[in-house]
């Protein structure tokens, strides 16, 4: 399971492409990280530093090499032709227009390297009224109608705490990638492809979606309970909360066995799921009552010994130190010239061994050299893109 071989040219940047990417070199691709030369990728200098290396900037761009290059200048651009040239994927995040005005069409592409897989992510699409519009994060969230699911009864609509589009389209541009690298493997020729952050995200709106598309109606915020069962949330312990998910008739029936309330499996108050999400307020109370009487790790222990899902509502720090997150290696150092930056690995394995990094996060420019020597660029080639102030 390996992409070696694989060479990517990556003109990303921020979250969306540099995820994208990083998911391919972390199955052995070699990706080169073209950035501007003066101050490089923006995330560089965002989030908690370690000495000179963002550790958000790390998180996305381990195993990668970088080349920092003026795309302006007519030989930044020559050093751009002969790079994708010998290259497999292109991967870029401009608006649909970019590349184009940079002299970089796709039908110059084309001439360029037939055989190239060049995959543009952007905010809405490729054509459409909104395709030239900025698109982060959080917009793409707001107009999704994601936001619209997030939230309790009352309150306004909620963005995720993580940027969700960014990381979803990012998936989508990989998994797309890597089946037009199988495509060519059979018929060699290059493919063109498109994700959309906005078009990403919906398709993750689940049966929030498909209620829509069918019914004509959008299901209520229903804060931490589910939309269509009931009891599944939160609930108060005697000293916490703790998560239960019984998402069907059987799991229900282990639940409330487990908490002592055999009662209610006789009550035609709550015979069926759809009585029980009519009355989920009075059904919560009901386990809250008794969930109340003993603690979170009382519970957890008797519900997953019953086989109900279930368990405890962890910060960020609590959920690094679980003794399962720990033992699955979730959290990788990657070693800087500053020192090791704690990151987040990658969660496939192969064979039951996890990938550490290959490589670490790279300085800006670091391998400009290496990289343009590898093209045929010489020392008296070299020295006259530096005299441009090209690298």
């Amino acid at each position: 399971m390996s992409f070696q071989g694989v060479r990517v040219v990556d003109l990303t940047r921020v979250i969306s492409g540099p995820f994208c990417s990083a998911l391919l070199a972390d199955l052995g691709a070699d990706v080169i990280k073209v950035e501007p030369r003066e101050q490089g990728d923006p995330v560089r200098g965002q989030g908690v530093m370690v000495g000179s290396m963002s550790s958000y900037f790390a998180n996305y761009n381990r195993n990668k090499r970088s080349i920092a290059l003026d795309l302006y200048a007519p030989e930044g651009k020559a050093v751009l032709a002969a790079l994708l040239t010998r290259a497999d994927v292109l991967v870029e995040n401009f608006r649909p227009d970019v590349l184009g005005r940079m002299g970089f069409s796709a039908e110059r592409l084309k001439e360029i390297n037939p055989a190239l897989v060049h995959c543009n992510i952007n905010g809405f699409g490729i054509d459409g009224p909104y395709a030239d519009r900025p698109a982060f994060d959080f917009i793409v969230q707001a107009m999704s109608g994601f936001m619209s699911c997030n939230g309790s009864a009352g309150d306004p609509p909620l963005r995720s705490g993580v940027p969700i589009a960014d990381l979803v389209c990012g998936l989508y541009a990989a998994l797309g990638i890597a089946a037009a690298l199988h495509d060519r493997d059979r018929h060699p020729q290059g493919a063109t492809l498109s994700v959309s952050m906005l078009a990403s995200l919906m398709s993750m709106l689940s049966f929030h979606a498909t209620n829509y598309l069918n019914s004509g109606e959008s299901a209520p915020r229903t804060g931490n309970d589910h939309a269509l069962v009931a009891p599944y949330g939160l609930f108060a312990t005697a000293d916490g909360e703790i998560a239960i998910a019984p998402s069907n008739d059987a799991f229900y029936v282990r639940l409330v066995k487990a908490l002592g309330l055999e009662e209610l499996l006789v009550d035609p108050t709550y015979a069926t799921n759809e009585l029980r999400v009519a009355r989920r307020s009075e059904l919560n109370k009901v386990i809250e009552n008794r969930t109340r009487n003993e603690t979170s790790a009382h519970w957890i222990e008797v519900l997953n010994r019953a086989g109900i899902p279930c368990g405890p509502v962890y910060g960020i720090g609590e959920a690094f130190a679980d003794p399962q997150v720990c033992s699955q290696g979730v959290a990788v150092a990657a070693r800087c010239q500053s020192g090791p930056v704690a990151i987040v690995g990658l969660p496939i394995r192969c064979d039951g061994v996890a990938r550490e990094p290959r490589l670490p996060p790279p300085e800006l420019g670091e391998h400009t050299e290496a990289i343009l020597r590898e093209i045929g660029y010489d020392d008296d080639r070299l020295s006259r893109l530096r005299a441009a102030d090209v690298i």
